[in-house]
């Protein structure tokens, strides 16, 4: 009995690792606007975002011989969560967002990877499913922010819905989001091509993702029963 008792804690824990990314990307979400407006918000959000980046590494699940280059990766997605850049055009903060944008996109692919892998949906599938959806959320504001330090006028801000002109990187969230979800964005427009471009790639696959993957899962997802 003794020896039965790890065996027995590790799949629990191990099993519902989607389940605990999406818990954490969800409040690094909700926790975004209020990084700045007080030190105890900006102090949760500092945890709770740098604990995201961690749990993203362990959902992937890489195996040993990646897990050492998935960890180098996400250290400018933890300085991002910690330090909060402002998005200038100095060479650290492009280098920062490129590495961090190359850690998404990995996380991406590989969860990605493991929710098609898997033969019979489960509620974990269904949850990592939703991870792919927030992190891709994510990964496009990444790319807009990218593309404001190279164009500065990529995006405007109305200055009757802003209380600022320069957009940072809650206000691309903010946009990803709503273009993803073909809310849209109230109050920011993209201007240039390449921000207009991104903006009609990433609403695509928001509705493909959402019409396709996710309701194809939970059509073919059977609880099981218990005895």
């Amino acid at each position: 009995m003794m020896h039965a008792i790890p065996s027995q804690r590790e799949p629990i824990l191990g099993g519902h690792r989607f389940f605990l990314l999406f818990v954490f990307l969800l409040a690094t979400l909700i926790l975004f606007p209020y990084a700045e407006a007080s030190h105890f918000g900006s102090y949760a959000f500092r945890v709770i975002g740098s604990v995201a980046i961690l749990v993203s590494v362990y959902a992937a699940n890489v195996h040993r011989g990646l897990l050492i280059f998935a960890i180098v990766l996400a250290i400018p997605a933890l300085f991002e969560r910690i330090v909060l850049p402002r998005v200038n055009s100095h060479s650290f903060f492009v280098f920062n967002i490129v590495l961090t944008l190359v850690f998404d996109v990995a996380i991406v692919a590989i969860i990605f990877r493991h929710v098609l892998a898997a033969e019979e949906p489960t509620s974990e599938t269904i949850f990592g499913a939703l991870c792919l959806y927030l992190l891709v959320g994510f990964t496009f504001a990444s790319v807009y922010g990218l593309v404001a330090t190279f164009q500065p006028n990529a995006f405007y801000l109305d200055p009757r819905t802003n209380l600022h002109t320069v957009p940072d990187r809650f206000d691309f969230i903010y946009y990803s989001f709503g273009t993803m979800t073909s809310l849209g964005a109230a109050g920011i427009t993209p201007v240039s091509a390449q921000a207009r471009s991104f903006s009609i790639l990433e609403a695509i696959l928001g509705v493909l993702y959402l019409a396709v993957l996710i309701a194809g899962l939970i059509g073919a997802y059977r609880p099981k029963a218990r005895g």
